[in-house]
């Protein structure tokens, strides 16, 4: 019979958590599957001394997405991503220069890249999601190694087995609340502010409830991704802090109403990628275009978020304050009605007036 005895050994969720921290630092992870073992660091927080490190156990291979190899004219023979061989001498800047679009520009011509086709890429699709989940730009470096687990224990690296891996990847963390408390604010005197934990040691999201909403009906809500630059700096490139004021105030005038303030910066990608994205439009690349240069989707967010904390606050339906279609769609097959869309178009500055159209356009916002 299997053991029931107590352990202190992290589970596969806890070792996820400390794998995004290793990678963020530099520390190379193990995966394994499918009879395999790789070693897997994030390019952009490679150093050359873990690289000589790294070359010693094996030849190194470069995954990147479809939206990177795309732009890099790199084909991604495994459909969403791309596994590139790195040629002998080619050293940490040569990967940054291939993760990185900043000086795409300047420097256009990387290659020639030869890219792989042969063998599975589960273990370089599970390391480039593993990599966006720790907000780093979508590029991972990965080495075969023979005796994973022995290399694992010799050296205290994460070990992440495929199989007690992906379903965690793929599903969202259970949330739970924290506290909440009560806030008065300029909105609404009558304010209160519900704190919310993933078990993924992610970060965390918050509800901000006006009034006593009546959970028998539908409630005002809004989902509204986090913005340091709109909501905090005033930043007149976007259109978040305006929205975020005047759904506030809305639910003010109305008496009752639930605001989500969920921790996904730059739709999913976080805050320095966002910065990066934007430095990309300063060279005249759009908003969508940037975040496919960067490797990203035009939209990484995850609105399940949302639906779980309105249920867990014993919501089941909402007149949503959006302009966006997806997260109505999203809603809805999370189980949580859309009895009304409520638009919210504020915020038009010459500055944003190009960001807003491309939304419109490219993103079927309703604008």
């Amino acid at each position: 019979m299997p053991s029931t005895r107590p352990t202190l050994a992290p589970n596969a969720i806890e070792r996820l958590s400390r794998a995004r921290g290793d990678l963020r630092m530099g520390v190379p992870v193990v995966m394994t599957g499918d009879g395999r073992a790789m070693l897997v660091v994030a390019v952009e927080a490679l150093e050359p001394e873990r690289l000589a490190a790294l070359r010693a156990l094996g030849q190194p291979e470069l995954a990147l997405t479809a939206r990177r190899a795309e732009t890099l004219k790199t084909p991604a023979y495994d459909g969403d991503i791309a596994r590139v061989l790195v040629p002998e001498g080619m050293g940490v800047e040569w990967l940054r220069a291939l993760a990185d679009p900043a000086d795409d520009l300047r420097v256009p011509l990387k290659g020639p890249l030869r890219a792989l086709r042969d063998g599975s890429s589960d273990l370089h699709r599970a390391a480039l999601q593993l990599v966006k989940s720790a907000h780093l730009l979508p590029a991972a470096l990965l080495v075969p190694v023979a005796h994973g687990l022995a290399l694992a224990e010799e050296n205290s690296l994460t070990l992440l087995p495929l199989v007690e891996i992906m379903p965690e990847l793929a599903r969202m963390s259970p949330l739970h609340p924290v506290v909440n408390a009560r806030l008065p604010m300029q909105a609404a005197q009558a304010g209160r502010v519900h704190i919310f934990r993933p078990e993924d040691g992610g970060e965390e999201h918050y509800a901000i409830e006006i009034g006593r909403p009546d959970r028998s009906q539908p409630v005002l809500a809004r989902l509204h991704s986090a913005c340091f630059t709109g909501d905090v700096l005033g930043s007149l490139k976007c259109d978040c802090g305006p929205q975020l004021r005047a759904a506030l105030a809305q639910m003010g005038e109305e008496g009752a109403g639930v605001l989500l303030y969920l921790n996904q910066e730059g739709r999913g990608i976080g805050l320095a990628n966002k910065m990066r994205a934007y430095s990309l439009q300063d060279q005249g690349f759009d908003t969508v275009e940037a975040n496919h240069r960067l490797g990203f989707e035009d939209d990484e967010r995850d609105f399940r978020i949302g639906a779980g904390i309105l249920r867990k606050m014993g919501f089941s339906a909402v007149r949503l304050l959006t302009n966006n279609p997806k997260k109505m769609a999203m809603m809805e097959s999370c189980g949580i009605a859309v009895a009304e869309r409520v638009p919210l178009k504020v915020g038009l500055t010459a500055q944003n007036a190009g960001y807003l159209a491309t939304k419109a356009a490219k993103s079927g916002h309703l604008l």
